[in-house]
């Protein structure tokens, strides 16, 4: 955490305990007597963890995934759960931009051509972002502020939410599965991933679309398997892909059958790679602590 995190409590009156090198086991020691834990993402808290917390009133989430809590078990327990996708929402925004950018433009491959003194303009012409039309799938806080930031490029921008509410028309038109899957150039996912949506986007899901299409993913790796991805690069169904995100982001302990996809599209020129960092600037760092800890001291207001 962001080492303003412990002032900002106690100027609130909490009395915090900031451990960042705990191990599990000893989690289940302590927990007992603590009314709130704030944990990034390596934490899961399960039922076994909750059988211990007995005085848990909180679970608070520095960034915004909830898929490594047990939602179901801390509803029945009536343990809040806070998160702060307001925090990170901005650098998500830009960072999806700028993946986008990077490979419609091939900056990562004519950055390395030039280095290695090789000068070749044909092979890096690239292509514009101006007009295309744009795809986002989830429209919260993420899939939005995507959404805000495409303005200056005149996409034309459909949005898909189960919650239709959350999308206002101004930033995004508010659009079905079918006409984005009619009309889009590139695909933007903005969901959290679930119990229910894992692998969700199958090979049926990209084939209903009738162009071609660009996909970006700074949501959740788990959401696609990347043998799919492989295979949907090879038929040319997705003329590209911007990877924040992976299946499986540790990548010394790949199956085989990742493995193999992983390395197909590490050599792919179309695929641009990112370490799950689109919500991982020096400024969110920051603001994630101040919207948790708003968040935490408006429970007790």
């Amino acid at each position: 955490m962001h080492p303003s995190l412990l002032p900002m409590l106690e100027a609130q009156g909490f009395v915090a305990n900031y451990q960042p090198q705990i191990s599990k086991e000893e989690v289940f020691k302590i927990v007992g007597d603590y009314q709130g834990i704030i944990i990034r993402g390596k934490l899961k808290i399960d039922t076994f963890l909750l059988e211990k917390a007995t005085s848990l009133q909180f679970i608070a989430r520095a960034g915004a995934g909830l898929d490594q809590i047990d939602l179901a078990e801390t509803s029945k327990r009536n343990i809040q759960l806070l998160n702060a996708p307001e925090g990170n929402r901005d650098a998500v925004g830009e960072h999806t931009v700028g993946m986008l950018l990077c490979l419609f433009n091939k900056l990562h491959l004519a950055d390395r051509q030039v280095r290695s003194s090789k000068w070749d303009r044909e092979s890096n012409r690239g292509l514009e972002l101006y007009g295309k039309t744009v795809g986002i799938i989830g429209y919260g806080n993420m899939g939005k502020a995507f959404a805000q930031r495409l303005l200056g490029f005149a996409c034309n921008v459909l949005a898909y939410d189960l919650d239709n509410e959350k999308i206002d028309n101004y930033f995004a038109k508010q659009s079905s599965l079918n006409q984005i899957f009619e009309e889009a150039d590139i695909l933007s996912l903005h969901i959290p991933l679930t119990p229910e949506n894992k692998n969700i986007f199958d090979e049926t899901f990209f084939t209903n679309f009738k162009k071609n299409i660009f996909l970006v993913n700074t949501a959740r790796g788990e959401l696609i398997e990347m043998q799919l991805l492989k295979k949907m690069i090879l038929t040319g169904k997705l003329r590209g892909a911007c990877l924040d995100v992976l299946e499986n982001e540790k990548l010394g302990t790949l199956s085989p059958t990742q493995k193999e996809a992983f390395d197909f599209l590490a050599s792919a020129e179309n695929v641009l790679f990112t370490p799950h960092v689109a919500g991982w600037t020096v400024e969110s760092y920051l603001r994630i602590n101040e919207v948790l800890v708003e968040k935490i001291s408006n429970l007790y207001l």
